[in-house]
């Protein structure tokens, strides 16, 4: 949970703060990422956050809520119909804030925010289902440590059977090395 502000706000009214708000949102599901500074970055991003956990779920409901927040329709449109379908099993941290160092003209530290496009591999539903996925790994590497111990073995019996005759090749390509020469 993001601690409330306190102190200065970003705009100087608490009006222009939200109206920057939403535009660095608005600006991240139209780009899928934004340089700004990191304390906008921090700011913006559980804004993002609960706008594409709104869009995860499209009704008509989520749409207007979206909307009282970000006033262009294209953006919301990406929104439900390419950046939510991309989060289908992701519970959340759907945004990701990465820190690239200062701005050179006032030495403001600096951000990207962006979206994450990562996919996850979704989770067992049950703790059943994760001890059987569990096993049958476990049981996939036993077979696979059995597989190569038998290779390894069957290896190692060839390399007897073939010593004598490795031995002899040699011994005939000296002899011609010698009757060449």
């Amino acid at each position: 949970m993001p601690k409330p502000t306190m102190g200065p706000r970003l705009g100087g009214t608490p009006a222009h703060e939200r109206i920057i708000l939403r535009n660095l949102a608005s600006q991240l599901f139209e780009h899928g990422r934004v340089v700004t500074t990191v304390t906008k970055a921090k700011r913006v991003q559980p804004l993002a956050e609960k706008l594409i956990n709104r869009a995860k779920n499209d009704t008509v409901a989520n749409r207007r809520e979206v909307n009282k927040k970000i006033l262009d329709k294209s953006v919301v449109y990406t929104l439900f119909a390419e950046i939510a379908p991309t989060m289908e099993g992701r519970n959340g941290g759907y945004t990701r804030v990465t820190r690239i160092g200062n701005r050179k003209g006032d030495n403001a530290p600096m951000a990207v925010i962006e979206i994450v496009t990562d996919r996850i591999e979704s989770a067992p539903a049950t703790s059943d289902a994760a001890k059987s996925e569990i096993n049958a790994a476990a049981a996939a590497v036993q077979a696979a440590e059995a597989a190569a111990d038998e290779v390894a073995a069957d290896e190692v019996e060839a390399e007897k059977t073939d010593e004598p005759a490795a031995d002899e090749a040699e011994a005939d390509d000296k002899a011609e090395e010698k009757t060449e020469a």
